[in-house]
């Protein structure tokens, strides 16, 4: 029997002194997955409280649903939701002040039998290995994506771009921002996975790829990510999050 099993894992990195991102794979009253991570900025710590309160808030309201059937519910859901948290985020740093222009970037995936729906705001990325290969699912929300999508500058040049960590949105800066929301296609054989970008500005994705396509523990194949993260230099914190189809009838971590 096929058994959906998901990861979360996450390191400081080897330069920064506390760590600013957050996630967890969270299941509701039928055992459905949601995969979430977020990278959090601003100064004095805040980055923590509004990753934090991201994946807290998701969490909590993934508890009280039931059972996704269809795309189209498990979009209005994200939707709804990472809206209704971004305003709380904004809130929040209204009233607090060494919190002002706090935010953090978030990707949300409700994981169903046969799809997967994803919502996204700002630069952490989800990808999808199927039987077409590995590929992003999600487009960067930042200023040298918009670059390269307006043919300003080549994917190259991209790579090595002085202001490649500007965000042109993200999660709780201002009132009512929209995330990206879409549904895939969700087969056994497939691996969803998702990062911040102290993981993704260190590996290309050919890499990423050749991680997960390999046949060991998928686990661990997770924590050699972060460890190669961190030996090319481990200026960000990193953080990742897995779920995929397995053979196992134990349960599995959460």
């Amino acid at each position: 029997m096929n058994k959906m099993n998901g990861y979360f894992l996450t390191d400081k990195g080897r330069v920064r002194d506390h760590n600013e991102d957050n996630g967890g794979i969270f299941k509701n009253y039928k055992q459905q997955i949601l995969a979430v991570i977020a990278d959090g900025m601003g100064g004095h710590q805040a980055g923590d409280v509004a990753s934090q309160m991201v994946v807290t808030s998701l969490s909590k309201e993934w508890e009280k649903t039931v059972n996704f059937t269809s795309p189209e519910e498990s979009e209005q859901w994200l939707t709804n939701t990472i809206k209704a948290v971004n305003n709380s985020i904004y809130d929040y740093a209204q009233e607090h002040h060494d919190c002002i222009g706090m935010g953090t970037t978030v990707v949300a995936v409700i994981c169903g039998n046969e799809f997967i729906s994803i919502g996204h705001i700002g630069d952490s990325r989800g990808y999808l290995l199927n039987d077409q290969g590995f590929k992003q699912v999600t487009e960067d929300h930042s200023l040298v994506n918009e670059l390269v999508r307006t043919g300003q500058i080549s994917k190259a040049d991209a790579e090595y771009h002085p202001r490649k960590n500007v965000l042109l949105k993200a999660l709780g800066t201002e009132r009512d921002v929209q995330p990206d929301v879409q549904t895939i296609g969700w087969e056994t054989t497939n691996k969803l996975f998702l990062c911040t970008d102290g993981l993704s500005n260190k590996l290309g994705e050919s890499e990423l790829h050749e991680f997960l396509k390999g046949s060991e523990e998928f686990e661990g194949s997770a924590s050699k990510l972060i460890v190669e993260a961190n030996e090319r230099g481990g200026e960000d914190n990193i953080s990742l999050a897995l779920v995929h189809y397995d053979d196992s009838q134990e349960e599995g971590e959460s």
